[in-house]
């Protein structure tokens, strides 16, 4: 019997990273670049560019999301010299509430509901996160914000304040898509962790986890054995 399977027989709650595992984060990106004329050639690089630069500007004193996104869809229009207007600056937080899932999504959020309770571990601003939640089929047991916390993932307090709420962390399961964001840190306080690979990257020796899907679908189908 694997790890994963072992655990869930005592598992209680799985959390999930929003934007990237449950979310289709990078699809909302490439759309705004490409409102914003940035040339189709160039949007791999640009998604590359700003995960890179949204991380460096999460690390500087908290600020909401919104300024987050605004501060470095600037930078990225500076370095590429992409046309923004300043009142065009919070146009990616204008357009993620429509963001959608992933494919796979809500019938693999569906399936794990009806064994274990879920909730999302999310930067994000708590209104931006509530419009996001209207694509989802399910409710969520635990939500905790960047704006809860008044930090970034992967610094600790989305992690401490879910800790907080419940009895025991290893009857917890942390799944998402970023080593960086949610992988390294749910392994520096001894959480149980699966990676989601949707961008088929590689693994970093680094960060413990108990297994790794390709997709939500394939997750949910393990616990289900």
């Amino acid at each position: 019997m694997s790890q994963l399977a072992r655990l869930a027989e005592t598992l209680d709650l799985i959390t999930f990273d929003c934007y990237g595992t449950l979310i289709d984060w990078e699809q909302g990106i490439r759309g705004c670049m490409t409102e914003l004329g940035a040339p189709a050639n160039l949007l791999r690089t640009l998604v590359d560019a700003y995960v890179r630069t949204e991380a460096a500007v999460e690390q500087q004193p908290y600020r909401p999301y919104r300024e987050i996104q605004a501060m470095t869809l600037e930078l990225l229009a500076r370095d590429f010299v992409l046309p923004l207007n300043h009142d065009r600056r919070h146009v990616l937080s204008e357009h993620l509430p429509s963001w959608r899932p992933f494919a796979d999504t809500n019938a693999a959020l569906a399936r794990l509901a009806k064994r274990f309770r879920l909730g999302i571990l999310s930067n994000i601003d708590r209104d931006l996160l509530s419009a996001t939640r209207r694509h989802f089929s399910v409710e969520f047991d635990l939500v905790v914000t960047a704006e809860d916390v008044q930090s970034y993932k992967p610094a600790h307090p989305h992690f401490l304040r879910m800790i907080q709420q419940v009895s025991d962390r290893g009857r917890v399961l942390h799944v998402a898509q970023s080593l960086y964001h949610d992988g390294v840190p749910a392994g520096e306080l001894g959480l149980h962790y699966v990676w989601i690979n949707r961008y088929h990257g590689k693994s970093s020796k680094g960060v413990s986890m108990l297994a790794e899907f390709a997709d939500l679908e394939s997750f949910a189908g393990a616990l289900e054995v």
